[in-house]
């Protein structure tokens, strides 16, 4: 029998990751009613989504205080991914000596179609930083991060994805192919990528590919923080990150 996806049953499922993404941020146990005003979610549906996640086993519910907490059972959903992506950890030490050397956010990431995604996120040590969620997406035409995982696409693979990013944008003419192919060759003849005001305004990152890929893709390491303190340190940056990805080579190949 064919499964029937309703706009409901869509709503549904998404809350309930939601309220499971909900638990990870807070980190203790919460009632109905904090988790219906923290999501802004109406109490009479979100009481069966809760129900049907206890009665599933992927939260426990206090009776007596009437407080919900994720189980065991959604650490078991994804406690097998790290290792599949990451290996002996080769990747994710690169980062840290990335950090180690520039104090800066330190992000891992990862092409999901059309979008960038950042699966790692070692935060800034300095006072003013930006803070990336890990998980959390943008258009890869709009990030130098994905300027570079798009330089090893073929010229019409990569105009297919900037008119299905302007689509998805809100407006099929946002980005000018040209200057799109433009940032992606130059990233691709250089080695690395720098972008301002990106992703956030006032911000700028730079970015390189990792000597290797995870799961048959290629993964992008940025770094990156306030503009004026990239400006100044971009060439210290650009030079630490190269010598730490090239000692890190043979290990993150397999040699």
């Amino acid at each position: 029998m064919d499964t029937v996806v309703t706009a409901n049953s869509v709503k549904s499922a998404e809350r309930a990751i939601r309220i499971l993404a909900y638990f990870q941020e807070v980190r203790e146990p919460r009632s109905l009613k904090a988790i219906c005003e923290s999501l802004a979610y109406p109490q009479s549906s979100t009481t069966v989504l809760l129900k049907t996640l206890t009665a599933m086993g992927y939260l426990n519910y206090d009776r007596t205080r009437r407080l919900y907490f994720p189980t065991m059972r959604v650490t078991g959903l994804g406690d097998w991914i790290p290792n599949e992506l990451f290996g002996r950890g080769e990747a994710l030490q690169v980062l840290r000596d990335i950090h180690h050397a520039t104090s800066e956010t330190i992000v891992l990431a990862i092409r999901n179609d059309i979008y960038l995604q950042y699966v790692v996120t070692i935060h800034s040590t300095y006072p003013l930083r930006f803070h990336v969620d890990e998980g959390s997406m943008r258009l890869l035409t709009s990030s130098c991060l994905g300027w570079l995982l798009l330089s090893s696409l073929k010229a019409n693979e990569i105009d297919t994805i900037i008119r299905r990013s302007n689509i998805a944008a809100g407006d099929p003419a946002s980005k000018n192919i040209e200057e799109v192919r433009d940032k992606i060759e130059s990233a691709r003849q250089m080695g690395y990528s720098f972008g301002e005001n990106l992703p956030f305004l006032g911000g700028g990152t730079l970015g390189m590919l990792l000597p290797t890929t995870i799961q048959g893709q290629p993964v992008a390491i940025g770094c990156g923080g306030v503009l004026e303190r990239m400006r100044e340190n971009r060439d210290q940056y650009l030079e630490s990150m190269r010598t730490i990805l090239d000692s890190a080579g043979p290990l993150l190949s397999g040699g």
